[in-house]
């Protein structure tokens, strides 16, 4: 399709996140929009602020402020520290605007004329000293499964179980740490899941290319029959809960609930990024048949997978309607509003043994990752490392040998190495002379191979079989280079050691092009080593081709060292700064599936 929408999971605004929600949905959705742009196609890439629910409040009380100037501060910073990363969004938004706020009590209503959503009175516990409801994490206990505490009233973080807070042993307000609770009546809202399970089904099997990671969370949640699933809390910041633009009778200290609204936001932020410049279409990428040339791409880890697989498209597909010429909206049978084509979903990178955590700031976050070294080294090991197929552990040992491998040695030492040559060799600039010979020849054949593997491993969005394939094209120029030798070619036959530093030249700059998408930063240098001047289009599978752009006479100049070592001293100034290596001897906690699991968007673990 000639358009593609991206969106990853969003970042829940309780703090800069750390690198385990970078890996999981945010940097991989950049490399794909990254390559999809550099392949000519129109991009759209969406991401936003999650900003309600419990644990925002919880993180705005302990910090002394009131809640909307806390996500007010937490999203610039996670805006910028985004961009610092090279995080490319077209929109990065907020769960709290205006437009998510409207859309949102727009689909309430329309679900709710369809009959999918109803009214029911549920037992929750009652704070008497708080004098209020108390949401799932605003109570914490002991878990009644291991006995871990505290556990939160939604989840224990220890053993991974969902719990209801009823469940809790000996419980406590998260608020005041009073014990002072009661089971009470409240009145709220619950979308009726169970009416819409057999289109949901056949939603999720028409989407056969889904990876079997995703197609394994549906399916569960599927087989083991949907529930229906409550839409509103007992919260103060939120979206308000209304009927036909007025306060709903007996909600009015009530919000919807965070999962109801996040993934709306999509949407919502789409109509922000729209607002924002006149002339932009929010319609056309969600609204048929406007968006019917959309691929749709979502990044998530894998905790989120079945909110996105089985309630977000509840909605969309329960909401049903289409907007008229004169600007209302009416049913229809069409469905109208886009709903995933592909998601993406990825397992965990753990920190050590155990998991990262923003709420117990655990491991490396994404502000103190840059105090340390610059964006492209995490996003190197970040993509070569992806939790795809399984859980992947962080540990500093390996990310000093990945960076000082395949960083320093293949990919700056080449890029150094032969710049430097034609500048004491041939004036500094790309030599004229010379025919390619045999080794040319095998290593035009051999490159065109390993290129169009890495163009189709890259729109199949395998993320680590692509940097692996990436890898090996910087490998092959090494060896190229090594059996050419044209330090020796040179002592005797300068035309010869001018179509070897030639070819080694368009190396460079086709590695600047294939880099963009990974490590955007220093593509940007390599490309101005060698005056290329097309660096985000993305290479054809012709090798031969691609190793003939740059002309006899253009000046080249070495960078400075690309990518210095990182050595042991390194490391351990890091391990007594942020901690890994007493976490060898834990346990990891791992659970293949955590299907429903309330937490944010943040595509990772932990809230």
């Amino acid at each position: 399709m000639a358009r593609i929408l991206i969106t990853s999971a969003l970042p829940y605004i309780n703090g800069v996140k750390h690198l385990g929600n970078l890996a999981g949905s945010m940097l991989p959705a950049d490399v794909y929009g990254r390559f999809q742009r550099a392949r000519g196609k129109e991009v759209l890439l969406i991401c936003a602020t999650d900003e309600h629910g419990t644990p925002a409040e919880l993180a705005a009380a302990a910090a002394g402020q009131d809640v909307r100037t806390y996500c007010d501060e937490q999203h610039a910073l996670q805006r910028d520290v985004g961009k610092q990363f090279g995080l490319s969004w077209d929109w990065f938004g907020r769960s709290s605007s205006p437009e998510n706020r409207a859309l949102t009590q727009h689909f309430a209503d329309v679900l709710e004329n369809h009959g999918l959503i109803e009214e029911r009175v549920d037992r929750m516990i009652y704070s008497i000293e708080d004098k209020r409801f108390l949401p799932d994490r605003y109570v914490e206990g002991t878990c009644p499964i291991c006995s871990h505490r505290p556990a939160r009233g939604d989840q224990c973080d220890n053993c991974g179980s969902l719990l209801d807070p009823k469940d809790l042993i000996e419980p406590y307000s998260a608020v005041s740490g009073s014990t002072n609770l009661e089971v009470r009546d409240t009145s709220h809202l619950y979308l009726l899941q169970t009416k819409l399970q057999d289109k949901i089904r056949a939603w999720v099997e028409a989407r056969s290319d889904f990876p079997a990671l995703t197609r394994s969370i549906a399916l569960k949640h599927l087989d083991e029959g949907l529930i229906d699933r409550g839409i509103t809390r007992d919260l103060a910041w939120g979206v308000p809960v209304t009927r036909n633009g007025a306060p709903r009778p007996g909600f009015e200290t009530k919000v919807f609930y965070v999962w109801f609204d996040a993934p709306i936001e999509y949407i919502a932020a789409t109509q922000e990024w729209a607002n924002a410049e006149p002339g932009r279409d929010w319609e056309r990428w969600w609204r048929g048949p406007k968006a019917d040339d959309v691929r749709y791409v979502e990044f998530m880890g894998k905790d989120n997978v079945a909110f996105h697989t089985v309630s977000f498209p509840a909605t969309l597909i329960g909401v049903n309607e289409e907007k008229q010429a004169d600007g209302s909206w009416a049913v229809t049978n069409n469905a109208p509003w886009k709903t995933v084509d592909q998601l993406k979903s990825l397992n965990w990178l753990n920190w050590y043994g155990g998991k990262f955590s923003t709420s117990q700031k655990r491991g490396v976050f994404m502000d103190a990752a840059l105090d340390i070294l610059p964006p492209d080294v995490w996003r190197w090991y970040l993509t070569a490392n992806a939790p795809e197929s399984a859980d992947s552990a962080f540990t500093w040992e390996q990310f000093q040998n990945l960076v000082n491998k395949d960083l320093a040695d293949v990919l700056g030492n080449f890029v150094n190495r032969i710049i430097k040559f034609a500048e004491t060799r041939f004036d500094g600039v790309v030599p004229e002379g010379g025919e390619p010979g045999e080794l040319e020849l095998k290593l035009y054949a051999e490159l065109s191979t390993r290129l169009a593997d890495l163009t189709e491993q890259m729109e199949a969005i395998e993320i680590r079989k692509s940097a692996l394939a990436l890898r090996s094209i910087w490998v092959l120029g090494n060896e190229y280079l090594t059996e050419a030798a044209p330090w020796t070619a040179l002592k005797t036959d300068r035309d010869r050691a001018a179509i070897i530093v030639r070819t080694g030249l368009n190396l460079v700059a086709l590695f600047s092009r294939l880099i963009g998408p990974f490590i955007p930063f220093t593509a940007k240098i390599v490309v101005e080593a060698v005056g290329e001047t097309q660096p985000d289009v993305w290479p054809s599978a012709d090798g031969r081709a691609e190793l003939a752009r740059l002309e006899p006479g253009r000046p080249v100049k070495a960078p400075d060292v690309l990518f210095k070592k990182i050595d042991d001293a390194m490391v351990a100034e890091w391990i007594e700064r942020f901690g890994g290596g007493e976490a060898k001897a834990a346990s990891p906690i791992t659970p293949s599936v955590i299907p429903g699991s309330p937490q944010s968007l943040s595509g990772t673990q932990d809230a």
